[in-house]
């Protein structure tokens, strides 16, 4: 029996992707997805994200929100590290589960990651 398991590409172009969000933007599941040309996977790259705590490189899951602003990830983070708290210590202003100014704050992977990267 193999050691080695073959690395999941769908699963590293995620985790490579969120580690590129700048602190303190944000960016969504399906813009994620349709990034890494997989449109209609966007609860992919959610349960994706929902494996990345305490990853090394560290990835910013608290960075991707839906495509309404809305932290409806938020459930799945760790008590010490609430996905409100790591966006607010970052400038984003966050009320009642959702930020404010979305489209101020969003980060596009198609227009600011995809320009530099080839998948």
């Amino acid at each position: 029996m193999s050691t080695h398991t073959r690395e999941d590409p769908f699963r590293r172009d995620v985790l490579e992707l969120t580690r590129a969000i700048p602190s303190g933007r944000v960016t969504t599941y399906g813009a994620i997805a349709r990034s890494i040309g997989s449109a209609q996977a966007s609860r992919r790259v959610g349960w994706v994200l929902n494996t990345s705590f305490g990853m090394m490189p560290p990835v910013p899951a608290h960075r991707v929100v839906n495509r309404q602003g809305l932290l409806t990830g938020a459930m799945h983070f760790p008590d010490d590290c609430p996905m409100d708290a790591s966006l607010r210590a970052e400038g984003v202003e966050v009320v009642d589960g959702k930020v404010l100014e979305f489209e101020r704050v969003f980060w596009d992977p198609m227009v600011e990651w995809n320009m530099e990267h080839e998948i």
